[in-house]
């Protein structure tokens, strides 16, 4: 009979050797868990005094702070923003596209056109072209 094959990998493994390897990683892993308090337990007591201290200091330590410098509850949204309906869409024979930009209270382009200029910068102030590479 042949030796079976482990799943993953497809080599061959024993049974007892695996049985084996978790009966000393248990072992050890018991051990550790007898030496810890001997070597780090320190560090428990050192924490707990350390988070009494904290908890000491925050109840000593309050703080009141003056009137001008606390910070105010906010107000609600309705109070300053204020959504009214859209207006009615225009039959046109685009239907809804670009319909608000129709009406020049909704237009987009607050402050005029985009106008791409046509002169260079490096032509007014009289430079070369690959004065700036």
């Amino acid at each position: 009979m042949a030796a079976p094959k482990h799943p993953g990998s497809g080599k061959e493994f024993n049974f007892v050797d695996q049985d084996q390897i978790w009966k000393v990683h248990v072992k050890i892993e018991l051990e550790s868990a007898k030496a810890w308090p001997n070597k780090w337990g320190f560090l428990t007591t050192s924490y707990k005094e350390t988070q009494e201290q904290i908890h000491k200091l925050k109840e000593v330590v309050r703080l009141e702070l003056p009137q001008h410098l606390k910070t105010r509850p906010p107000s609600p949204p309705e109070k300053y923003i204020q959504v009214g309906p859209s207006p009615p869409v225009p039959q046109t024979t685009q239907a809804l596209i670009g319909w608000r930009s129709a009406v020049p209270e909704l237009q987009l382009e607050r402050y005029g056109k985009v106008k791409c200029g046509k002169k260079s910068f490096l032509k007014e102030l009289g430079w070369a072209f690959d004065a700036c590479i």
